[in-house]
Formats: structure tokens, C-alpha cells, sequence
């Protein structure tokens, strides 16, 4: 069974900066898209950042130059550092790990991040 399993959510101030990691257990395939997501309240959930399994990276312009998507191919395993933190970016934070082609997708259970004073 694959389970991701995200950490690193938490309360930070505006201008701060947090590192969220998603680490895959169970997956006898590599996926080929890794990505975080968010949804914050009354809104629908967006693709925040994503990477391709060839380091291929792309990001919502809301987040560009402030984000930064990495991976760990041999650990499965994906992180979002955020720096200069807005209060916008407050909402629940999603990993999604896919196998596209083959019809696999898997997801976190979610980690909230509140950007407050």
C-alpha cells in the first residue's frame, strides 16, 4: 500500500519561511511527476509547483522566485522550501506522486501552513 506522508506545515510570520517534505512508502514504481498543491479556504485546490523525475520544474507565478521544488529520486521523496511567506500562501498543503502513463496517482494527507502576525 503507498502512503505519503508529509511534515514541515506549521505557524509562521509574513517574510518567514518553512520546508515541507513528502516522503513515499510502498511505491514499487518511480513516479515521473511529483508536485505540491494547496487549498485554502472556499477556494479550489491549485498546483503550487511540480517536478518532472528529469529535474524539469515549473510553479504558479504567485510563487515564482519565492519557491522551490526539489526531489530525492533514490528516497522518493519531494520538498517545498517556501521563503518571504505572504498570509496568501496560508492554506492546506497537498504532495501528489504520479506515475503518469500508467494511471497512478497517489496523495498526502496534507499539512497546513498559516502565514499570520
Amino acid at each position: 500500500q503507498v502512503q505519503l506522508v508529509e511534515s514541515g506545515g506549521g505557524l509562521v510570520q509574513p517574510g518567514g519561511s518553512l520546508r515541507l517534505s513528502c516522503a513515499a512508502s510502498g511505491m514499487l514504481v518511480r513516479p515521473n511527476f511529483m508536485g505540491w498543491y494547496r487549498q485554502a479556504p472556499g477556494k479550489q485546490r491549485e498546483l503550487v509547483a511540480a517536478i518532472s523525475s528529469s529535474g524539469i520544474t515549473n510553479y504558479v507565478d504567485s510563487v515564482k522566485g519565492r519557491f522551490s521544488i526539489s526531489r530525492d529520486n533514490a528516497e522518493n521523496t519531494v520538498y517545498l522550501q517556501m521563503n518571504s511567506l505572504k498570509p496568501e500562501d496560508t492554506a492546506v498543503y497537498y504532495c501528489k506522486m504520479a506515475k503518469v502513463g500508467r494511471g497512478l496517482e497517489y496523495w498526502g494527507q496534507g499539512t497546513q501552513v498559516t502565514v499570520s502576525s
